[in-house]
């Protein structure tokens, strides 16, 4: 995550004021110069880091925290919102055309991943607002851009339109405009040629493609590990072309993260989408307020549900549930629960979205080896149906023979049996409790079980 420098000072910061009854302008002050020198340390722009410690500061010392039952709190909040306010407030959507296609210029410098950006977003458009997009191939100058992205389109079985590499890129556009229309497409997504700085030719031919298409949206595509660099190229293409969002590649990188905290002040371009690894569905809408609280470890619970909500088969929960309430939860459940959180994301970067993480000490050093998760799955492969329905069954000759099929080893096969077993009636426990709680108004579960 790239805020986990930025994030660990700032937590450190907060914690010292959290439980304060009374707060002076002292303690204010020695706060706000340790945030300030975290933020400078983040790369986050210096003039950006001058207003927002000002702002922070004259709420912090006013009324509204002065007057409050819990002052230490009520700085947490502040500083959150002030947050929030600094990478645009609130989440800034995706356009949508009055008369279809909605046409997005995608544009930025080499390198940046703005091919596989075009694919990734083209791939959400899809699968979270159901659209039917299609790609255009308008970089013809830098070698096997066309390949590149002919090749995200058959992954993702969508449409890409190319007319070669001598054809006009201007002419590109406007025909895939007319075949979109023609092939009831609503999104033209425009992968345009970047280059390695910004330069007067390339801009005239982004202006060209501009005038003649009228794009919807503009989006800058820029590498968030180039940092205060970023912020630049951002300014300079905001000047030329009149940017409408900014996708933000690499943020899972070990970068400082003051890029996002910083393009949105200093071009008042809204960041629309954040990449976070390297798959095609890797790409997220970016929210402010869920990533100032994972900055300052309150979690991000929602971003969680909505991850769970597109992983998991709601009717193979609710199977799944009643198989936990009359504890014939077998292997094969274990093992397909196993292959949806999987689907979800890196596991460290899940638990890092619970709230209250960020005080778990050594989480954040704390790498979940998805091998481990890999051997599981192996082992549990290598049994037989019966097995794994009854792995109470499963005998010390059975045991030797499921380690020599998935290459494991026997103490792993009698860990998992045991933690499985352990498992099995920690549910049994739970799911009695429940309903227990629901026939006299007493404990019931806070969450449904996957």
């Amino acid at each position: 995550m790239a805020f986990e420098g930025l994030a660990d000072r700032l937590q450190n910061t907060i914690q010292k004021i959290r439980g304060k009854g009374k707060i002076g302008e002292a303690d204010v002050k020695e706060m706000m110069r340790d945030v300030r020198l975290a933020l400078l340390e983040a790369d986050v722009n210096f003039k950006v880091v001058k207003e927002f410690v000002k702002k922070v500061s004259e709420r912090a010392v006013g009324q509204e925290v002065m007057k409050s039952l819990t002052p230490g709190q009520q700085v947490i909040k502040v500083v959150k919102e002030e947050l929030t306010e600094l990478m645009g407030g609130e989440q800034s959507k995706i356009a949508v055309a009055n008369r279809p296609p909605t046409v997005i210029m995608m544009v930025g410098l080499q390198g940046a991943g703005k091919t596989t950006t075009t694919g990734k977003l083209a791939n959400l458009l899809r699968k979270k607002y159901n659209r039917n997009p299609m790609l255009v191939a308008a970089d013809i100058y830098r070698p096997a851009a066309i390949k590149q992205l002919e090749t995200l389109g058959k992954q993702l079985s969508m449409p890409v339109f190319s007319l070669g590499d001598q054809v006009s890129p201007v002419e590109i556009a406007k025909q895939a405009i007319a075949k979109a229309k023609e092939d009831h497409n609503d999104y033209v997504l425009i992968d345009t040629a970047g280059r390695l700085h910004v330069d007067e030719a390339l801009m005239d031919e982004l202006t060209q493609i501009k005038e003649l298409t009228k794009p919807d949206e503009i989006f800058l595509v820029v590498d968030a590990m180039t940092g205060q660099d970023a912020v630049n190229v951002a300014s300079s293409f905001n000047d030329l072309l009149g940017l409408t969002g900014v996708v933000l590649t690499k943020l899972d990188g070990d970068t400082r993260g003051g890029a996002a905290l910083s393009i949105r002040s200093v071009t008042n371009t809204p960041i629309k989408f954040v990449g976070l690894g390297e798959k095609l569905d890797a790409l997220e809408a970016f929210h402010p307020e869920r990533m100032a609280s994972r900055i300052l470890g309150m979690g991000d619970v929602l971003t969680l549900i909505e991850k769970a909500q597109a992983n998991v088969d709601e009717e193979k929960a609710k199977e799944l549930e009643k198989k936990m309430r009359s504890a014939s939860f077998t292997l094969d459940d274990f093992l397909e629960q196993l292959g949806q959180v999987r689907n979800m994301g890196p596991l460290d970067d899940l638990l890092k979205m619970m709230p209250g993480a960020g005080k778990i000490k050594g989480l954040d050093k704390m790498k979940i080896d998805e091998k481990q998760i890999t051997h599981v799955e192996a082992i549990i492969q290598s049994m037989t149906k019966a097995e794994k329905e009854h792995p109470e069954t499963i005998n010390a000759s059975r045991r030797k023979r499921i380690a020599k099929g998935s290459g494991r080893t026997v103490p792993e096969v009698n860990r998992l049996l045991k933690q499985f077993d352990e498992m099995k009636k920690m549910m049994k426990q739970m799911t009695g409790m429940q309903q227990k709680g629901k026939k006299k108004g007493g404990f019931k579960l806070p969450f449904k079980p996957f």
